[in-house]
Order: C-alpha cells, then structure tokens, then sequence
C-alpha cells in the first residue's frame, strides 16, 4: 500500500493533479533527507497523467528560490514543454533546470519523471576518467543501463537537446560527464530506485578508490545481477515500496509538504 494515502484536493483541482503533487512533493522531501540538495538548484519533474492534461505535454516542477524542504504539494508549478507556467503559479521556473528535462520528456519514450542530482559521489564520478566502474555490488545492477552525455556548459541551450538524446538513447541511468547524475522512468518511484541504486555505486566507487584499486565484476556476473534486481521491475513494485518506507519516515519528521 502506497504511503501516500489519497486525500481530498482542492475544490478547483483534478485529483489525479493533486496526488501527482502529493507524491512529486513527498519526493522533493525525501532528497532533502537524504541530502541530495544543492542549495535552491536542481530537479524532480513528473508528467502530469492524460486525465489531468487532456494528452497535453504538462509537468510539476519544484518552484525556483525555495530549498527542497519547502517544496509542498501546493506551491509545486505546473508547466508546459517550454517552461511555460500554465496554473498561475507566481514562482518562476529555472530556464536551466528544465532544459535537460523537457528534452528528455519529450524526446524518450516512457520518461513520465526525471531526476537530477549534484551530490559529491554523483558528480566525482562523472569527472573521472572512465566513468562507473563496473566493481561493486550497486554498479553491477546497472549493467548495460548507464549512458554518458559530455559536458557542454550550463545546460540552458535547447542547441545540446539532439546529442543529449542520443546520447542517452533507452538507458535510464545517466551519467552527466563534469556534471552529474540523472535518471529517468514510467514512475516516480522506479526513477528513484535507478537513481539511488547510481548514486550508492557511485558512494561505493569514492570509498574504494581511497583505498586502492576495485575488484572488477565480469561483464556476465553484472548481467546476472541486473537480472536478478527487483527494484527496477514493475512485477516487484519498480521501487515503491522503498519510496514509501522514506516517505513515512519523512511523515514522522515533517509532513507539511502534504499542504
């Protein structure tokens, strides 16, 4: 059972939006749990569903100058593919933020929400030579599902959107080279089980790396391993229940993203 227990919307809203919301701002919360914040910068955005747009292309994305722990269900901003903001929010939208969004939104097929993340793991990673090292027991989950875009600057340039999409083609863990971590999904919480699943490979690769040289994993003991994970898998809940188990311990702290 969801954690998010569904209640009554505004009396102007459609409730599918407002569970959407419900779920998108339990999320912003949750990375301010785990500390996957930088300051006012960064992204989680959600396609809203077709019930809620009439198949229109229409998103919720955290509004721009408050910290992911002030980010509620109601100040979320509802946008359109261009940024454009359609619920008469008063906050603005970052232009540099959703450039990288919006082209995956609209350019991988399934990409209903995309996460972004500078944490020191994610983004030591992405500047080193190589990349992901396929040795430790996260990386090997990840088999054949990592893609690497190179960097070209602050990411505010519709020019970069054709390579950044080819470059990511279907794999829904990528690695921003000099930048970060990204990853994209069908649901909000299986994009978060590929991205918490990147980032702990990426934690585990710092640490061993301070130490000395990993133990490389077999390309076919890799595969196997992504095989046999089940927070990816839809048969298995595609990362729910993990959300749900963060999402209540951020209820006993703070629930005030549910306003």
């Amino acid at each position: 059972m969801s954690a998010l227990q569904p209640s009554a919307p505004p009396a102007h809203m459609h409730p599918d939006e407002w569970q959407a919301r419900l779920q998108l701002a339990a999320c912003y919360r949750v990375f301010a749990h785990l500390g996957w914040t930088e300051m006012i910068y960064n992204h989680i955005t959600l396609r809203l569903p077709a019930s809620v747009s009439g198949g229109e292309k229409h998103f919720l994305i955290n509004p721009f100058g408050l910290h992911y722990s002030e980010v509620t269900a109601s100040n979320l901003v509802k946008i359109d593919l261009q940024g454009r903001v359609l619920d008469g929010s008063t906050y603005p939208v970052n232009p540099a933020g959703f450039t990288v969004h919006s082209a995956i939104h609209d350019g991988v097929e399934g990409a209903h929400c995309v996460m972004h993340t500078h944490t020191t793991a994610g983004v030591a990673v992405a500047c080193l030579q190589g990349g992901l090292s396929q040795s430790n027991f996260y990386s090997a989950q990840l088999h054949d599902m990592v893609a690497y875009h190179d960097f070209e600057g602050i990411t505010i340039h519709a020019e970069e959107t054709p390579r950044l999409l080819k470059s990511i083609g279907t794999k829904p863990a990528v690695i921003l080279r000099n930048h970060g971590l990204l990853a994209w999904g069908a649901t909000l919480p299986q994009t978060f089980a590929i991205l918490w699943t990147l980032q702990r490979a990426c934690e585990i690769q710092l640490a061993t790396l301070s130490m000395g040289q990993p133990i490389p994993v077999p390309p076919q003991i890799a595969a196997k391993c992504t095989r046999d994970a089940l927070q990816f898998n839809p048969h298995h809940g595609a990362g729910q229940d993990v959300f749900d188990a963060l999402v209540r311990q951020v209820d006993r702290v703070d629930a005030s993203y549910r306003s």
